[in-house]
């Protein structure tokens, strides 16, 4: 009786503990997303100018997302302008691994949102 216990219970277990670090990778993608907003929005805010303010805020979100995204890293400016004492927010977005593991190719899309002070001291050079 129980070898047929453990022939009905092995896969269920296994399956549950996969669903599991299916949603573990989610949450991990998730706050690796928030960390990957506030670097952009503050490598861009203290740049000279709007160019390399998207370029380096592009460049810090995918140095930081390259181990969680499955595909391109998108960083997106949602704040007007680029003037003195005002805020500049970036949106970054990706599709994360996580239930594609247990097989289930769900395209899960995740994205972060992170305003920064536009420094008053920034770089002039």
């Amino acid at each position: 009786m129980s070898t047929i216990e453990v022939v009905i219970l092995a896969p269920v277990m296994i399956l549950f503990i996969l669903v599991l670090v299916a949603f573990g990778q989610l949450v991990d993608g998730r706050g690796a997303l928030d960390g990957a907003a506030r670097d952009a929005a503050r490598a861009g805010s203290i740049q000279k100018d709007h160019g390399t303010a998207i370029a380096e805020a592009r460049r810090a979100a995918e140095a930081n997302l390259e181990d969680v995204c499955s595909g391109p890293v998108s960083v997106v400016q949602k704040s007007a302008g680029f003037e003195p004492d005002t805020l500049f927010t970036v949106e970054v977005s990706c599709e994360v691994r996580g239930l594609s593991m247990i097989g289930l190719d769900i395209p899960t899309t995740l994205s972060a949102s992170f305003s920064s002070p536009l420094d008053p001291y920034r770089r002039t050079a």
